[in-house]
């Protein structure tokens, strides 16, 4: 027997996860991970994306450049979203969002987009064909702030396992490394949390920020959590890795 696909609510936060089939690569070079931040970007928009037309218009790079020194307010006054993207981190073979939908079916037709959008980019660069990634995206309801400040900890610390991959058993031997590693780890929205403009337009933060209590506060938050190691798994719905 089938079961019903879930209602996505309006005005609700998501914690969303796209992940590669069979775990698999799904950014392979730098330009990859670019591509991917471009995607999320241009194609969290009601109407029609000509990725390739864009692309002969400026590469993603130099249209990334110029968003860097611009607020989220002021570069997408005119675009219709699907979503808002309150934070954001790619991993080598999965993806990690936290949005607010905004839009009727507004989170499923975003995440289409970005994964056929992505796709197309990465079996034509790699000659390779079918799926890119696993079926129907995951998305868990964020039900309270408790669990809201939990998922924006768990969303950015996820890359610490690209540096201490045994970090959940063994815990963080090198806390300064890791605390270091992620405040420069440039495919997540960390670094504009904590006032490193990396990429600023990409995400709407001042809900998080004010709950947190500033860029100080999210950067102490995040420090204190690495020190500390306190428990995510029960809030965040979704396994680590």
């Amino acid at each position: 027997m089938s079961v019903a696909k879930r209602e996505l609510v309006n005005n609700e936060i998501y914690h969303l996860i796209l992940r590669g089939v069979g775990d698999s690569l799904i950014f392979r070079t730098l330009d990859d991970y670019f591509r991917g931040i471009f995607s999320i970007f241009e194609f969290n928009n009601t109407c029609p994306v000509d990725i390739w037309l864009r692309r002969k218009e400026r590469k993603e790079e130099k249209i990334l450049e110029a968003l860097e020194g611009q607020t989220f307010q002021n570069i997408n006054k005119k675009r219709d979203f699907f979503v808002e993207i309150i934070a954001f981190c790619f991993m080598p073979n999965h993806i990690h969002l936290l949005a607010k939908q905004v839009k009727d079916d507004g989170i499923s037709q975003f995440m289409k987009k970005v994964g056929t959008g992505y796709a197309t980019y990465f079996n034509k660069k790699y000659k390779r064909k079918g799926h890119l990634f696993q079926n129907r995206f995951k998305s868990v309801l964020i039900k309270n702030e408790e669990q809201l400040k939990t998922v924006f900890v768990y969303i950015h610390t996820n890359p610490i396992s690209l540096i201490c991959p045994n970090w959940k058993e063994k815990g963080i031997e090198d806390v300064k490394r890791a605390i270091e590693f992620l405040e420069n780890y440039k495919w997540s929205s960390y670094g504009d949390y904590i006032g490193k403009k990396n990429f600023p337009s990409v995400t709407e933060r001042e809900f998080i920020t004010k709950v947190i209590g500033g860029q100080e506060g999210c950067k102490k938050f995040i420090d204190n959590w690495i020190k500390y190691k306190k428990e995510i798994n029960s809030y965040s719905g979704i396994e680590i890795g």
